[in-house]
């Protein structure tokens, strides 16, 4: 018997569209009444917890989804993308965004090749230069300091650096790290938005990072040639080569809009807009803003959950717990939207950002061979 090219086909989602119906008659207060059942749905990591009993499942629920993420091969799939495989089918490329945040020595691998090595040479050029421009020695055409960043992208290249930057502003040692200085983000082509965020501040002290792969992207040039031109009208084109730097790889776009190609900061076609936060994308921005130190935290923090869903058991791994859940409340019980609601002023910017990461990756009228899918399968 050929297997099922579906998910839906398989007797395991057949089972679980069968207990369905008992679950929609069980109200949540007769689940929450089971003491057991509440402190099953409990999950702790690295200080990160998980409760997810008021979710409306029952343990016979949890231990059905586990199974169909045996059907779906989900470990296996794991294990695929962490070794490099070309699990972005549509491109035939790896997916490696993990290998951004791994330790020095670290071996991860895409077509063959440890990409871990070419990561920690962009990371070392990062920190030299975001140490150089906040000590002074690296100054403006007027050889004033630079103190003020205007970070210039759009999508990916913007939600992720603005939602950990919101988040660090709270933090002690960063916000200490940040004093006297400003960074802003700028994505929207609207003329406005630009104004407001040149609002206040001097051309001598401003650096601009124009974050673009290919140097094309058309709303992001749009703002870079803006601030090109600020910037040139107030202090010479040669002052371009101070005061603009890149996240790119099309060094000969890059000095033909008169960046200086050794001020280009790399990343590599493994890594997706939406999950290039712990790239040049955002390590450089928010390390000129709070010191590469402070950022590199953060990537040992991205670093740490990484080895946590690759290597936990899914009854205790929450990244494929939230995963599991997500599933069942999509395309079982018929939830079409999830609320992220932060109490935390801090992760007022999260939402935006898992918005992107979540609905880009996960809403999807097809499946990964390009059937048609008879059901839902992600959240607004």
């Amino acid at each position: 018997m050929a297997t099922p090219s579906l998910i839906s086909e398989t007797e395991t989602w057949k089972d679980l569209k069968a207990h369905l119906e008992g679950i929609k008659k069980t109200h949540l207060r007769e689940l929450m009444g089971d003491t057991e059942r509440c402190q099953s749905m409990m999950v702790e990591f690295d200080n990160i917890f998980l409760d997810y009993s008021r979710q409306q499942a029952s343990p016979d629920t949890i231990n059905k989804l586990y199974k169909l993420a045996d059907e779906a091969h989900l470990k296996q799939k794991i294990d695929r993308m962490y070794n490099g495989d070309h699990i972005n089918s549509t491109e035939n490329r790896s997916v490696l965004h993990v290998a951004l945040r791994a330790p020095r020595n670290s071996a991860i691998c895409s077509d063959g090749k440890n990409v871990v090595p070419d990561v920690w040479n962009v990371l070392d050029k990062i920190k030299d230069f975001s140490e150089r421009v906040r000590s002074g020695s690296w100054v403006g055409a007027t050889g004033k300091e630079l103190k003020d960043v205007i970070a210039v992208g759009i999508g990916g290249s913007f939600l992720g650096p603005l939602f950990v930057h919101t988040a660090l502003q709270t933090d002690p040692e960063a916000s200490k790290n940040a004093r006297g200085r400003e960074l802003r983000f700028l994505a929207n082509v609207d003329p406005i938005d630009a104004a407001r965020n040149i609002s206040g501040l001097n051309p001598e002290t401003t650096l601009v990072v124009v974050v673009s792969k290919t140097f094309t992207t058309a709303e992001t040039m749009l703002n870079a040639r803006t601030l090109r031109e600020w910037i040139s009208s107030a202090l010479g084109v040669s002052a371009v080569a101070k005061h603009m730097v890149a996240v790119s790889t099309n060094l000969p776009l890059v000095e033909k809009f008169g960046i200086d190609p050794n001020n280009a900061f790399a990343f590599w076609d493994w890594v997706g807009g939406r999950y290039s936060v712990c790239s040049a994308v955002g390590v450089l921005p928010l390390s000129l803003q709070y010191g590469f130190a402070v950022v590199e935290k953060f990537l040992q923090g991205a670093h740490s959950i990484d080895q946590h869903f690759s290597s936990a058991p899914f009854e205790k791994n929450i990244p494929v717990l939230l995963g599991l859940l997500s599933v069942w409340n999509v395309s079982f019980l018929g939830y079409p939207a999830r609320a992220i609601l932060p109490y935390s002023q801090a992760l007022e910017k999260l939402a935006p950002h898992i918005q992107q990461v979540s609905m880009e990756s996960n809403g999807k009228g097809v499946s990964i061979d390009g059937l048609p899918l008879p059901f839902e399968s992600g959240e607004i």
